[in-house]
């Protein structure tokens, strides 16, 4: 072993040197200024028990996303009928199963066939009973379509709420899917939890309606809302007495233009009034419809709708250009800016609710760090002054291999990304007990090969090669059950089962590994003749 005793001396260093250099960025406040981007930058990340913040699990109502892309179905398959001249009785969607539609002819079914098969290939076309006359058929959504619709609703809306949660300033946020089309969401150190579930839990669907001036608002609250038509309202706050008010809108129901063709949203401020607003922007399409629905409705009230809740209603002066415009009405800043971020991040494809909250205050996961990591170093003094005194200077040097370990535990968590949670602590602690455990079966071992009468230096080479794998069953079968907790478990058990992975390997290298190459060091170069065990 000793001509390799160079070459694990140079591993064992870098090892050292890259486990201090990823740790650099947890222990220094500020890089210095030579620390380049080609250098590690991640610190090590605080979980909520420890740091406080919001913890948070969404369902994705996804079958809402289906319904939303029936009601597409519909009026293109409304646009393409009239385009081949094919008259119908009804057209409407059934629930999340597909569309209903009845014809008026009979001898328009192949005509229809032909249209489903050739631009809905994800529909099969079947008789449906119920028409009194015509052909009554239904067009199904396949359950593949159907399946695939609703994970990528839950995918978008993840990817939706994760810019929201980077443009509202919550730094290193973990946003994860899980089973059922629900999103784990954890933010540490959020100080306005309120605010926060309001701009996740947005759904942020922008529509441009027309003001129905035709007929008559008062007989619509009445319950005389003529076909094609809806009531919403604009709550309006009094700057003087702080009221509320909501003022009821005759809407036209058709949608001329939504807030997907938006490129850009930002809060401006009204030099005249000293009020915030928000100013749109939209793509070159977009501009395009804006510029057409606007020059088509000169002096019609245009409302901007935002989750059914009606923003303003400006008239239109005159045919609008460039892709601008303005949502006013809003009465703070604070409210104006979030508005902004959700218009920027995105409509979610279906709404969202919340199915647990919890919201873990600073004070607690400061004093969750003062005891753990209390627990942690009475732990580690116990252990270190025990080696000391059983096992003398082959004590010392176990010591040394637990403090290694402790260093590459902690410079892993920061190598992988992972989030230190105060089971995460316990899982330290549990470390730290196993990686003395693995010395103390070396150390029995060598004693027993120099109560045979050997020399010091084949007692290391019996001690270390009888143990190895014992020490190696007991760590591979502790790993895997760290991986089941991993893969199974949630929130705590999962940092639990990081910071018992990382261990594990790290107390692996040193309590093997290192302390052998100290042993050879002493025995092989500096030909030591007396073991201090």
């Amino acid at each position: 072993m000793a001509k390799h005793l160079g070459w694990r001396g140079i591993v064992s260093a870098f090892l050292v040197f890259m486990a201090l250099l990823y740790l650099t960025p947890s222990i220094s406040g500020d890089l210095p200024p030579w620390w380049s981007g080609l250098l590690p930058q991640e610190k090590i990340r605080l979980g909520l028990d420890l740091q406080g913040g919001m913890h948070l699990v969404l369902e994705v109502e996804a079958e809402k996303a289906v319904e939303s892309h029936l009601e597409r179905v519909v009026e293109e398959l409304r646009h393409d009928l009239r385009r081949k001249k094919i008259r119908y009785l009804e057209l409407k969607r059934s629930g999340v199963a597909g569309v209903d539609l009845t014809l008026m002819r009979e001898e328009d079914r192949q005509d229809v066939e032909t249209l489903v098969k050739s631009n809905y290939s994800d529909f099969s076309l079947e008789d449906a009973a119920g028409a009194e006359k015509g052909a009554a058929l239904r067009l199904t959504l396949n359950p593949k379509a159907r399946n695939n619709i609703m994970r990528m609703a839950t995918d978008q809306a993840l990817e939706t709420i994760r810019n929201r949660v980077d443009q509202f300033g919550v730094s290193e946020p973990d946003i994860r899917p899980q089973e059922n089309y629900r999103i784990l969401i954890q933010l540490p150190g959020v100080k306005d939890p309120d605010r926060a579930m309001k701009l996740i839990g947005k759904t942020a669907l922008l529509e441009f309606k027309l003001v129905d001036e035709e007929n008559s608002l008062q007989e619509a609250l009445n319950g005389n809302i003529p076909p094609g038509r809806e009531i919403l309202y604009e709550e309006s706050i009094d700057p003087k007495t702080g009221r509320k008010a909501r003022i009821p809108y005759l809407l036209k129901k058709r949608t001329l233009i939504t807030g997907e063709y938006l490129t850009d949203a930002r809060v401006q401020i009204d030099t005249q009034y000293n009020e915030p607003y928000v100013s749109l922007s939209f793509n070159a399409r977009g501009a395009r419809l804006f510029e057409r629905i606007t020059g088509d409705n000169i002096g019609k009230k245009l409302a901007i709708v935002l989750d059914n809740h009606v923003y303003t209603a400006p008239v239109i002066r005159d045919r609008i250009s460039g892709g601008r415009a303005q949502i006013t009405g809003i009465p703070t800043m604070e409210e104006a800016k979030d508005l902004a971020i959700v218009l920027r991040a995105g409509a979610l494809p279906a709404p969202v609710k919340i199915l647990e909250e919890r919201t873990v205050g600073p004070s607690l996961g400061k004093d969750s760090i003062q005891k753990g990591f209390k627990s942690m170093i009475i732990g580690g003094i116990v252990v270190v002054l025990f080696m000391v005194f059983y096992y003398g200077l082959s004590g010392m040097i176990a010591d040394f291999a637990l403090l290694l370990n402790i260093l590459f535990i902690m410079s892993g968590l920061a190598f992988f990304g992972a989030t230190l949670t105060l089971p995460g602590i316990a899982g330290i602690i549990l470390t730290i007990g196993m990686s003395v455990d693995a010395n103390v079966l070396i150390f029995e071992r060598i004693r027993e090969e120099l109560r045979l009468g050997k020399p010091p230096r084949a007692a290391i080479e019996g001690g270390y090669g009888k143990a190895f794998v014992t020490i190696l069953d007991a760590n591979v079968t502790t790993f895997i059950a760290a991986l089941v907790l991993f893969q199974f478990g949630t929130g705590p058990i999962r940092g639990f089962a990081v910071t018992l992975s990382i261990g594990i390997t790290a107390s692996f290298i040193t309590a093997v590994f290192m302390t052998r190459i100290i042993f050879d060091y002493l025995f092989i170069n500096q030909k030591w003749k007396r073991m201090s065990i």
